[in-house]
């Protein structure tokens, strides 16, 4: 994997970070403050603690869903890379078997360059 193809993966991971934290966040904000206007209501001992206190309740139930999504998120985007890449690489094995090619970690990345310049001449020749 070349520099740009890899700092390209990392902003699209970190897009995807923090678009998943952000809606992490939200969900577990409105949970936080449904549960404590229900505690409020409900329960004479809560009702009683300050404002501060919480908001400080709301506030951690608000980043524990900003931690949570962002993470399970980065490690879904990272299975879907790692299962891609286990793909790529068989498929370039196979090939290079084919050929009579040992299938080192060299031989692999030429494989893919050869397979990365083919799908751009065939896409620029599909261009009217």
């Amino acid at each position: 994997m070349d520099r740009a193809t890899r700092k390209e993966d990392v902003e699209r991971a970190y897009e995807l970070q923090a678009k998943a934290g952000l809606e992490g966040a939200a969900r577990t904000t409105v949970l936080g403050i449904g549960l404590a206007v229900l505690g409020h209501y409900t329960w004479p001992t809560f009702r009683r603690q300050t404002l501060p206190f919480k908001g400080f309740l709301v506030s951690i139930f608000t980043v524990f869903g900003l931690v949570i999504g962002a993470e399970n998120a980065l490690l879904a985007h990272e299975a879907e890379r790692r299962q891609t890449e286990g793909a790529i690489r068989k498929q370039a094995r196979i090939e290079l078997a084919r050929r009579g090619l040992v299938p080192t970690e060299t031989e692999i990345a030429k494989w893919k360059a050869e397979q990365v310049a083919a799908h751009q001449a065939s896409a620029e020749s599909s261009r009217p």
